[in-house]
């Protein structure tokens, strides 16, 4: 038997999603260990997580303990991971995906007021949602998924990841999925990734065995898109791929000024998914989205 330790963050949804993981490694002998970590994005709710720096303020201190020999391996909900790793580890597996889409909770999108209230601590889905609505009206939300419930009856609406909501089977009362084609995802929103240290071949061999492939593919897509941009959750950028069989993907993606006033989209299909991603954000950034993030 084996037994692995594994960095994660503190939440109810980031000890689910370790416990699960290590549902998925049960059949090859291994057991997991939790290393709990606290990140700046945990600790820091009084800021805005764009304000922050983006994504890496959810995993620096996990991969840390990881790169340190606290923990083997880090366990992390996709979308957290900025798009380029640190030196020494690697993404060693990365299992099926859940729910990928966003939904709003507390009113359905058609039935919210005019000059309505959203809270979403989310700049991207701030920016697709007031170029869809113009007259809503915005806060900032921050918390763990619970926190965030909790302040749901302060707003019209919130919204959130569905993947977040089924993994913990919370049923809010009002939940309104919100289709990629009316609201493009965060890149790789309702997937796991788990990280090692890129020496550890041992490790790295075991974790293949609960690995997705087309999870891992689509994703790839997602991720290339997001790399080539140059950003990640401090951009207004959402990016999403679906297999289209016959060993072809689907990959929509979005670059939008933070107020929705703007909004740039690609929507493509091929089949090598690092070109695709890379690609699109070329497009993107070619058709005005060098201006919109203020770049020459």
């Amino acid at each position: 038997m084996t037994a692995i330790r594994a960095a994660t963050r503190g939440s109810a949804l980031a000890l689910w999603q370790t416990r699960y993981v290590a549902g998925l490694l049960a059949p090859t002998g291994a057991t997991i260990d939790a290393v709990v970590v606290s990140t700046t994005g945990d600790e820091r709710l009084d800021v805005p997580i764009h304000a922050m720096g983006g994504k890496g303020i959810f995993v620096k201190e996990v991969q840390a303990a990881v790169r340190d020999g606290r923990a083997d391996i880090a366990v992390h909900s996709m979308k957290d991971l900025p798009s380029e790793g640190p030196d020494g580890l690697v993404i060693a597996a990365v299992p099926m995906r859940a729910d990928p889409r966003d939904v709003l909770v507390g009113c359905r999108l058609d039935d919210l007021p005019m000059g309505g209230t959203v809270a979403t601590g989310s700049i991207r889905r701030r920016a697709q949602l007031a170029s869809l609505r113009p007259d809503l009206r915005f806060e900032e939300l921050r918390g763990n998924i619970a926190t965030r419930l909790d302040k749901a009856s302060n707003f019209d609406a919130i919204v959130m990841a569905a993947a977040a909501l089924d993994r913990l089977g919370l049923t809010p009362d009002v939940v309104d999925a919100l289709e990629p084609d009316v609201m493009v995802p965060q890149v790789g929103q309702g997937a796991l990734a788990i990280e090692c240290r890129a020496d550890d071949d041992g490790l790295r061999a075991l974790l293949t065995k609960i690995e997705d492939d087309e999870t891992r593919w689509l994703t790839d897509a997602e991720r290339a898109f997001l790399s080539e941009l140059g950003g990640d959750c401090d951009l207004p950028a959402g990016g999403f791929a679906t297999a289209e069989g016959g060993g072809r993907l689907r990959l929509r993606s979005l670059l939008a000024a933070e107020d929705g006033t703007t909004v740039l989209r690609d929507d493509r299909v091929g089949s090598q998914p690092d070109v695709m991603g890379r690609d699109a954000a070329r497009l993107l950034l070619d058709s005005g989205g060098r201006a919109l993030l203020g770049r020459p």
